[in-house]
């Protein structure tokens, strides 16, 4: 390994971020690159507390204002605290490794760090924007904010509208991400994803890194004239991939007691009989939903393995009933048990980690969004890649119990939607094995990283 060849990996501290920039970071250790990964002290902790660092990986934390205490409810405050603090503490690191004479050659950076590129750029430091989302949301926010703002916004509530963006499949207004709609309250988004075009409109043949492979999205990747989208995905580890490391299996450790008793349980089902539902880190459930999401599974009289988070737990209202049909659990390796033979059916959130996951592993999937990306990624399972179907809500915007037992059904039985899984398997591994689409890709971006160096 070169040790003179350093790159700055800069991510926001969430954890649908932490993920595939850890398996970024691990990517680029295979190449001969050194990284260091900087994000808040909250989401370092995450990361070492329990996992032994490989070598040529290292971690700088910075405070983010909030030291971990913050919520989704004073998330425009955050977000300058975050910028104000991570700004002085990646211009710091970048300053102090070029005196020490081990400057870094580039800098990643993801959604929601718009300031890291900017720093990069008033250091004469390269930078990269790396995009963990799929290309075609990429794309949307694109094409919102340069010419098709007014009438999506003017649109986007009738229900027989839809629109033809370059290079996407149409889309109505249920398809697009939350943060479009007028019914969002998280201003910050828009701002800074309007932040990160700018960043890159000061770049010459700017080329963004995306969290996807060609054959996946082959024309979202090529939608947008000006930018040079590259797939380097997916981004999950690799012995679920390749199978060349089977250390590299999980991202969270064993952060819980008896955290493998749900693998012996699994063990003990029959090939592609258990439902798997998780329903992501930020999003509330309501008490009402819960209960119809418990009453679905019950319903279904089917073994499932459910990821309830503690601050759900205590909205249960017929736990004891649950446990005697399926197992609950506050946390598990995700990809692990999506790679288990005994799982048939996934019902998800659809964050983009989880749609990947599920792809990876050639599970179809019961979409059931939530916000921000995760209706357009349903939108993709359902209608692109046809590897699942997605819930309907209520008038009440709740989905109903007789609607999940439905749509659970129509997946565990759904022979085309299972066949489709294994075929995007096959295509995910595909690429990101020796010679395929996304390891050739992220070889020719290291190559480029290292050819500046040279200069």
């Amino acid at each position: 390994m070169d040790p003179c060849v350093r790159l700055l990996l800069v991510t926001f501290p969430g954890q649908p971020q932490i993920n595939p920039g850890l398996q970024f970071a691990k990517c680029l250790l295979k190449t001969g690159v050194n990284v260091t990964y900087a994000t808040a002290f909250s989401a370092v902790n995450r990361m070492t507390r329990s996992r032994t660092t490989p070598p040529g990986l290292t971690f700088s934390g910075f405070s983010d204002g909030h030291d971990g205490s913050w919520g989704m409810d004073n998330i425009d405050q955050y977000m300058e605290e975050l910028k104000r603090h991570g700004s002085e503490a990646v211009a710091k690191l970048i300053t102090s490794q070029a005196e020490r004479g081990q400057p870094f050659m580039h800098v990643v950076y993801t959604p929601f760090v718009p300031w890291a590129g900017q720093v990069a750029h008033d250091l004469h430091v390269p930078s990269t924007f790396l995009w963990i989302q799929p290309a075609t949301i990429l794309d949307i926010y694109y094409y919102y904010l340069n010419g098709y703002g007014d009438s999506i916004g003017n649109n986007m509530n009738d229900p027989s509208w839809s629109v033809e963006l370059p290079g996407l499949p149409p889309v109505t207004g249920s398809d697009l991400p939350s943060f479009l709609l007028a019914s969002n309250t998280y201003n910050f988004a828009l701002k800074l994803l309007k932040e990160h075009f700018d960043v890159l409109d000061a770049q010459n043949n700017p080329k963004v890194l995306v969290n996807s492979f060609d054959a996946l999205e082959s024309g979202a990747l090529r939608a947008i004239e000006k930018l040079n989208l590259v797939a380097i995905g997916a981004l999950v580890p690799s012995a679920f991939l390749d199978g060349k490391d089977p250390s590299d299996n999980s991202f969270g450790g064993d952060l819980f007691e008896d955290s493998k008793a749900y693998i012996k349980w699994l063990d003990s089902k029959p090939s592609e009989s258990v439902i798997y539902a998780a329903f992501g880190s930020y999003s509330p459930i309501a008490k009402q939903q819960i209960d119809e999401i418990a009453h679905g599974l019950l319903a279904c009289g089917r073994p499932f393995l459910w990821v309830v988070r503690a601050t759900e737990d205590e909205k249960l209202s017929c736990k004891e009933k649950l446990e005697q049909q399926g197992m609950i659990v506050p946390w598990c390796s995700q990809v692990e048990v999506l790679s288990h033979p005994s799982v048939g059916c996934f019902l998800s959130h659809c964050g983009w980690n989880s749609s990947l996951e599920s792809l990876a592993s050639g599970v179809p999937v019961v979409a059931f969004p939530q916000w921000a990306d995760q209706v357009t990624n349903a939108k993709l399972i359902q209608d692109v890649w046809t590897t699942g179907t997605r819930v309907k809500p209520n008038l009440d915007h709740i989905v109903e119990s007789d609607e999940i037992k439905r749509s659970i059904e129509m997946v565990m039985g759904g022979d085309e939607m299972r066949m489709n899984a294994k075929k995007w398997k096959e295509l995910a591994r595909e690429a990101g094995k020796k010679g395929g689409s996304s390891d050739k890709n992220l070889k020719t971006f290291v190559d480029d990283v290292k050819a500046s160096k040279v200069e």
